[in-house]
């Protein structure tokens, strides 16, 4: 039997941790036992978040070595840039870590820098950190002490192109994806554009001149055609709280193959990728609250063009949720422990 870890979340108070908190404190093999916030340190975690009153017994408390001293694993669920600063210092005191923010995610230093706007505090774990994708990197996340959870948007693009991509089908260098995501992506502060106000009744493409999330699904893509690919990634913002639509497009570059039973293939001993049948359209209510990434592949008219449709809770599957997944495999339970619920309608 998995013997129980004790866990440390950092940055409680955002949606993405409080859905850690959720699903950790159903888990049978953790045990939370800080969660840190500097503006709510000495509050209850349920006066911040009511559903969680009598499931976690916890006051916030600040980020300091107090606060990590008797845990076995850390996640951060802080905005990009927070993580890097603190990580060296637990790695170095044993501790795993399961960063959900981007600071560990692109393996170009230059690349991050540019993106986010800030020089990176440890480069040097660049490389040692792993990717969390579990249909990507497995045996890697089982033997890490590092983790970089993926994106939102990454996930369901990445996981939606695998298997063209990896099976040589389609031209790499045309590769497009059009994805929508509801306004938690964006975290709980009050940005204008977020507000309800402004969101409601309204449909807006935003990042078109480039999404920091690019860089991380190009390597991604790269990784598993071998080589550079062309991406023409829009994202879209949507009238709705959780979920992200990707409508991908792909030119063939090779014909004859059954486009249905190559996803089939691929995905077959995945727990959390279901492909439809043939025609289906999944929708992102059919994922709601749950750790699945559900996708169908179309060829309109027989034609060139392969089109590809999937969609996550961005804050389970594309966030919270993958990182559990994660957090079973480093752990050697198994890997559907605390996560295998359905989605909730309506």
């Amino acid at each position: 039997m998995t013997e129980k870890q004790r866990i440390a979340i950092v940055g409680g108070t955002g949606y993405a941790g409080a859905e850690l908190l959720r699903l950790l404190s159903a888990h049978p093999n953790a045990e939370v036992v800080a969660v840190t916030s500097r503006g709510d340190a000495g509050t209850p975690v349920a006066d911040a978040y009511p559903q969680l009153r009598g499931v976690i017994d916890l006051d916030f408390v600040a980020p300091d070595d107090h606060a990590f001293a008797n845990c076995d694993i850390v996640f951060f669920a802080t905005p990009h840039a927070a993580a890097m600063h603190d990580v060296p210092a637990l790695l170095d005191a044993g501790k795993r870590v399961i960063d959900l923010s981007a600071d560990f995610r692109l393996k170009d230093v230059e690349e991050w820098s540019a993106w986010y706007g800030v020089e990176h505090a440890c480069p040097e774990l660049i490389e040692r950190a792993v990717y969390g994708m579990p249909e990507l990197n497995r045996a890697a996340i089982a033997d890490a002490n590092l983790v970089a959870a993926p994106g939102c948007y990454p996930t369901a693009i990445v996981l939606g192109f695998k298997p063209l991509v990896e099976a040589g089908l389609v031209d790499v260098e045309r590769l497009i994806a059009d994805a929508k995501t509801g306004v938690s992506g964006a975290g709980k502060s009050l940005k204008p554009g977020f507000l309800f106000a402004e969101m409601q009744e309204s449909f807006k493409a935003y990042g078109v001149a480039g999404h920091r999330h690019l860089p991380e699904i190009r390597q991604s893509l790269a990784a598993l055609a071998g080589g550079n690919v062309g991406l023409t990634f829009v994202p879209h913002l949507v009238p709705m709280i959780r979920g992200i639509h990707a409508t991908l497009y792909a030119q063939l570059a090779a014909q004859g193959h059954d486009l249905q039973a190559v996803y089939e293939r691929a995905y077959a001993d995945e727990p959390f990728v279901d492909v439809l049948p043939a025609g289906a359209m999944p929708e992102t209510r059919h994922v709601r609250g749950a750790n699945m990434c559900r996708m169908a592949v179309h060829r309109p008219g027989d034609g060139d063009t392969v089109v590809v449709l999937s969609v996550i809770d961005n804050l389970v599957k594309g966030a919270a949720g993958q990182a559990v997944q994660c957090f079973n495999l480093m752990i050697g339970a198994d890997e559907t422990c605390g996560l295998a619920v359905p989605g909730a309608l309506p």
